[in-house]
């Protein structure tokens, strides 16, 4: 008997990079892409090209004899075309494709959306709160949520949507440091405090979910996906020895944002250590010259 196999659609992106530089054990991971892969950091790879919403068909192939189908795929704001609100609408028919394909293969599909559903709410975030996306982006991963949330329930599917907070690498503070960089700094002194996934971390949770036993309810239909805790953002900087400097909150600026993970920890209650500033700036160190493809 083989591997438990899943479908990485969008594994091109670099959540899919992470998964393949720290695969789940005792999977096999089929990576979809729109066009052939190559190079160093691609090796040994299962790679299957093909468009998911030209060609249904291909998809459903893909899925065939697959347990899950993670959901990657999609625009991206500020990286490359596709980002504008219309265009943005991919990420609901994306959702939609990999229910379908889920419906052929017998499979559960585990969606990428983001903590951007909850909009400028602010304190403790649990999965029952009210979703004030306040941009496109936030918009089209609500509206995906709510597409293949009924899609699933009229085919038999179940469906999990993933709000994943601040990835410590791939967020516009530590990822996106240079030189010159500024921080906000509220009355209190302190930056911004946001819910957080160091980049190990999350690789080691999704492998987890994906393997998941196939039981009724195993999964819900909401999961947030970040680290026990609040992490300033002064915190990972100074972890990671980068220096910044400090510019007044702006007015109505939000000084936290936590997603509550009462739900991942019972889940997983041995996967997710409480957030560290230092163990997440360590955890991207260690990856960021192969996630840059050096």
């Amino acid at each position: 008997m083989g591997k438990p196999a899943a479908v990485v659609l969008g594994a091109t992106g670099r959540i899919g990079r992470l998964l393949q530089l720290c695969p789940p054990e005792g999977m096999a991971l089929r990576l979809q892409a729109r066009r052939a892969q190559a190079g160093p950091g691609d090796r040994a790879a299962d790679w299957h090209v093909l468009d998911p919403l030209a060609d249904p068909d291909a998809l459903a192939r893909l899925a065939a004899g697959a347990d899950s189908i993670l959901c990657l795929a999609g625009p991206v704001p500020g990286r490359g075309p596709g980002n504008g609100a219309g265009e943005m609408q991919d990420h609901i028919r994306l959702g939609e494709a990999a229910v379908r394909a889920g419906a052929a293969a017998g499979a559960r599909v585990l969606l990428a959306s983001s903590a951007a559903v909850y909009g400028a709410g602010s304190g403790l975030l649990d999965e029952d709160a009210p979703l004030r996306p306040a941009n496109a982006y936030g918009a089209a991963k609500a509206g995906m949520e709510a597409a293949a949330a009924a899609l699933g329930a009229e085919l038999g599917v179940p469906v999990c949507a993933l709000r994943i907070g601040n990835i410590a690498g791939f967020d516009a503070v530590l990822g996106g440091w240079r030189p010159g960089f500024r921080l906000d700094r509220f009355a209190d002194g302190r930056s911004p405090r946001r819910s957080y996934t160091g980049v190990q971390a999350l690789a080691r949770v999704l492998g987890a979910l994906l393997q998941l036993p196939d039981l009724p309810g195993a999964l819900p239909g909401a999961l947030n996906l970040a680290q026990p805790g609040a992490v300033e953002m002064a915190a990972l900087l100074r972890a990671a020895g980068r220096p910044f400097a400090w510019s007044p909150a702006p007015e109505g600026a939000i000084p936290e944002v936590a997603l509550d993970t009462t739900r991942l920890q019972a889940l997983l209650p041995f996967a997710l250590a409480p957030a560290d500033p230092a163990a997440m700036a360590a955890e991207w160190a260690a990856l960021e010259p192969d996630m840059a493809g050096r």
